[in-house]
């Protein structure tokens, strides 16, 4: 009689592995320029920038991890909203309701973009996994006090991180031009211009849609 081996077999369910193409971290000015008012304007703004419909749909499709810090004067940075995973849209509403919510920690401090700069770019170490990472400045003025922002832009390069900005303009400094010169990096790095913080709830949805489609979310060379 013949006898036929028997099989034997490890079995696992198979495991899903997410493909995250874009890593965006929100570095938002809590600098003694913002009042609370300006504050809130700026957290309500996000929140509502995350619920468009265009940057929902383009975080799933990138199945984006997003994250937050508040960045003001030296040694007065800090991520308050930790790497959150865009796996579908509840997950993108749960984050701009955190987001809203979001309590200030600092109020009457100097402007350290160089130094928030830093921190970001150390914030990243979690997922290093995403191909693309991205920084998207908010702020209300220039910086002046600290490291100067552009000696950031070396290690940020070799790190494969850009630096987007949206200059919220409110005197007549150009925030604009000096963002464009000493602030962002990287290929296809921008600015976006609010006049006023009446403006930023518009022209941060804006840059969101920007920032979030799927080409400019390519691996950097």
């Amino acid at each position: 009689m013949l006898r036929l081996p028997i099989l034997t077999c490890a079995c696992f369910a198979p495991t899903t592995v997410f493909a995250c193409e874009l890593a965006l971290l929100l570095a938002v000015d809590v600098s003694g320029s913002v009042d609370p008012q300006e504050y809130r304007i700026q957290m309500d703004g996000l929140a509502t920038a995350l619920r468009d419909g265009i940057v929902a749909d383009a975080l799933v499709e990138q199945q984006a991890e997003v994250a937050l810090i508040q960045w003001t004067g030296s040694s007065r940075q800090r991520q308050t909203v930790a790497w959150t995973s865009m796996r579908d849209h509840a997950d993108v509403l749960a984050l701009a309701d955190t987001i809203e919510n979001d309590t200030r920690i600092w109020r009457n401090f100097s402007t350290a973009i160089g130094e928030a700069l830093q921190v970001a770019r150390s914030a990243f170490v979690p997922v290093s996994y995403c191909a693309r990472h991205v920084i998207d400045v908010s702020g209300d003025g220039i910086s002046n006090e600290g490291i100067e922002p552009k000696t950031q832009h070396a290690g940020l390069r070799a790190a494969e991180i850009t630096v987007n900005a949206i200059a919220i303009e409110t005197d007549k400094t150009d925030l604009t031009g000096y963002f464009f010169e000493n602030l962002i990096t990287g290929p296809g790095a921008f600015v976006v211009t609010a006049n006023g913080f009446a403006d930023y709830p518009e022209q941060i949805k804006r840059k969101l849609q920007r920032e979030t489609t799927r080409q400019v979310t390519q691996r950097l060379k």
